[in-house]
């Protein structure tokens, strides 16, 4: 991609580090986003984090708002995490048993989320989704399940259909791989669009299991939910007798304690949970209320297992950082979310340039474009050349965002004013590069 000549950095390192790994791993990376494919260049080898910032292989740091793709609301090396987390290592790194620091963890999400009853926890957001979808259908007895054009609920088969998040940076309508009855019972919506949902309703409303979602929209950009959609799709669930699943994996503790639940006040019928969850340990959870989640084994007839399911340092990380989210923590996030979501308006205003920055708490996105984002199409039709430029510019000023032009960034409790401002002033000349180039 040519606009990165000017912008890319020279980092001998790196790229020693990403010929060596293309020789043994996918691509040089394990998750296609890292290699920064859709703004080009050579990905960064990140060598160590710490609170609100990062160290490439070859000694440049930066101000990090990438935080894990979300998981790390208190930054980096939060020292209550990880001691918590060599303290339960030291007991056994997987015990293959169950263990009191699951039932106690279960017990926090369940305080924060009065839609849970019942919970199970995986290793992954995808685990969860895919979970989710399972238990649906097994307690309704249908197969169809409703989801949103541009959303992504992980990679597997029967969500992989015009999804979001790495897979639209690399500009592909799903994957190969999936075979089309994979995919027969997937009907697709547009989001922030109950007309769309209602007409999939009268056609199929005795086939349909579920409908899922992710209350705010976080892999096609942040995309936040328009007036009355959500308590449009818990009206229509209701009505079909269909379930309404909320994908709170991006959300869950990060907009609100109680995730977008609490924050538009609709309860889910099942919510799949994870990043923040764990706090950069593989782990996730899905749950709901008891009759449904009932249906999984050893209850009921729904089977799904996980041998490292629960993992001890996993509950370690997920307890020590539940034990931090107090409201202070969600008033400083809001406060210094709002000044870098000021500080970028007043930054594009001053360069001239059409840029529409949607926030939810310290939940952001950025969309090079004269008109606000509704839906995966508006995301679409955004200047994503444009960002990979603002990508390279700002990684100059030492600023780290998502390598892809539909990913969110986020703050985390390191962020102090001093490095919003530092942002701010980093996106100022990056938006009067770009501008200029």
């Amino acid at each position: 991609m040519g606009f990165t000549a000017a912008g890319a950095l020279s980092a001998p390192e790196s790229e020693k580090l990403f010929g060596r790994a293309q020789e043994s791993l996918v691509g040089g990376v394990d998750s296609p986003v890292r290699s920064f494919r859709s703004v080009g260049g050579t990905p960064r080898f990140v060598v160590r984090g710490n609170g609100a910032t990062l160290w490439d292989a070859d000694g440049r740091r930066y101000l990090d708002f990438c935080m894990s793709w979300g998981a790390l609301v208190l930054g980096h090396a939060n020292p209550s995490v990880v001691r918590a987390v060599r303290s339960a290592a030291g007991r056994g790194m997987s015990l293959g048993a169950a263990t009191e620091s699951e039932v106690r963890l279960a017990e926090e999400v369940k305080r924060r989320f009065p839609s849970i009853d019942l919970l199970r926890f995986v290793n992954s957001g995808t685990e969860a989704t895919m979970s989710a979808v399972r238990v649906a259908r097994g307690f309704t007895g249908r197969d169809k399940i409703v989801m949103f054009e541009g959303a992504y609920h992980g990679h597997a088969d029967a969500l992989l259909v015009k999804a979001g998040s790495g897979l639209a940076a690399a500009t592909l309508p799903g994957s190969a791989g999936v075979p089309d009855n994979a995919v027969r019972d997937t009907l697709l919506a547009q989001y922030n669009d109950l007309a769309s949902v209602e007409g999939l309703f009268r056609t199929y409303g005795d086939q349909i299991a579920a409908v899922l979602v992710e209350p705010i929209a976080g892999n096609m950009g942040v995309v936040p939910p328009g007036p009355d959609f959500l308590e449009g799709l818990r009206r229509m669930t209701r009505e079909f007798g269909s379930l309404l699943v909320f994908d709170e994996v991006i959300t869950g503790f990060r907009v609100a304690p109680g995730g977008a639940q609490e924050k538009y006040g609709v309860a889910a019928d099942v919510t799949c949970l994870g990043k923040i969850l764990g706090h950069g340990m593989p782990l996730g959870a899905y749950g709901g209320r008891r009759d449904i989640l009932g249906m999984v084994a050893p209850l009921g007839p729904v089977y799904q297992a996980g041998t490292l399911a629960g993992n001890p340092m996993a509950m370690a990380a997920g307890q020590a950082t539940m034990s931090q989210l107090r409201p202070s923590l969600y008033a400083s996030l809001e406060k210094r979310s709002a000044q870098l979501e000021t500080g970028l308006r007043d930054a594009a205003d001053d360069a001239d340039m059409e840029v529409q920055v949607p926030r939810v708490g310290s939940m952001m996105g950025i969309f090079f474009g004269p008109e606000p984002v509704r839906n995966f199409r508006d995301a679409q039709a955004m200047n994503k050349t444009t960002y990979g430029r603002f990508f390279w510019a700002l990684l100059k000023g030492g600023v780290y965002f998502p390598p892809a032009p539909f990913e969110s960034f986020f703050l985390s409790s390191s962020h102090r004013g001093p490095e919003v401002e530092r942002t701010i002033e980093a996106a100022a000349a990056a938006l009067r590069e770009v501008r200029n180039s």
